[in-house]
């Protein structure tokens, strides 16, 4: 689905809509529910899974969400678009999961973070003492027919590991830009980042997911 059409299924700027679906709401209306379960809850279980690791979690706090909304759209003051209001939560619901699974863990088996790797390998450009320093040192070769194989279930599943593979942050905001279509200025809202941090996190997110579909392109794996 495109981006533009994601966007307008889950909008997160207020619409003339939000008002009537709220008053259905606190008045119990099945249809309203049903409606705005059917057209958010895609999104909401991919943002989840982003957080979570398995699909039957992500449902889980696609659950808790709908409940939050139900019993707490009384509190809902419109101030933000609804669509904001229940992403918000989801996104609530999620860390407090995840939270909650960590601290079930022991303590050797979480991964250091790699967010302050550099974008690309070092070994990808001319060092100090040669004569272009920081250009490349080999040019990138062109990808084989890059449109048919990155529709491949192959490439995509890679891409998908190397998305669940990103520190927490990175994967958020990749997914959110980039999946589900979302403005700089909606992520930076929804995570509380500045519009600086976005940026450098999903450059380094969306670095690390173009360094492993080259890998794949050029035949090297990862």
């Amino acid at each position: 689905m495109p981006a533009e059409r994601r966007v307008a299924a889950f909008t997160l700027r207020p619409s003339g809509d939000d008002g009537k679906i709220v008053a259905a709401l606190r008045v119990g209306d099945e249809h309203a529910f049903r409606t705005l379960f059917y057209r958010y809850s895609p999104t909401m279980k991919r943002v989840a899974g982003h957080y979570v690791d398995s699909d039957a979690v992500a449902e889980e706090v696609v659950q808790e969400t709908w409940l939050a909304v139900v019993t707490g759209i009384e509190r809902f003051e419109g101030r933000s678009a609804l669509g904001t209001w229940i992403l918000s939560i989801l996104i609530h619901q999620a860390k407090t999961q995840t939270a909650r699974e960590r601290r079930a863990l022991p303590f050797c088996s979480f991964a250091q973070d790699t967010e302050g790797e550099p974008a690309l390998d070092g070994a990808c450009f001319q060092p100090g003492d040669e004569a272009c320093p920081g250009y490349w040192a080999a040019p990138p070769r062109p990808w084989q027919k890059p449109d048919r194989r990155v529709l491949s279930l192959e490439a995509r599943a890679r891409l998908k590991d190397a998305l669940a593979q990103l520190p927490e942050r990175q994967r958020m905001i990749v997914g959110l830009r980039d999946i589900e279509g979302l403005s700089a200025q909606d992520v930076c809202g929804l995570l509380e980042l500045s519009k600086e941090n976005q940026r450098v996190l999903l450059h380094r997110g969306r670095s690390r997911l173009r360094s492993v579909l080259a890998a794949y392109f050029e035949g090297r794996g990862v």
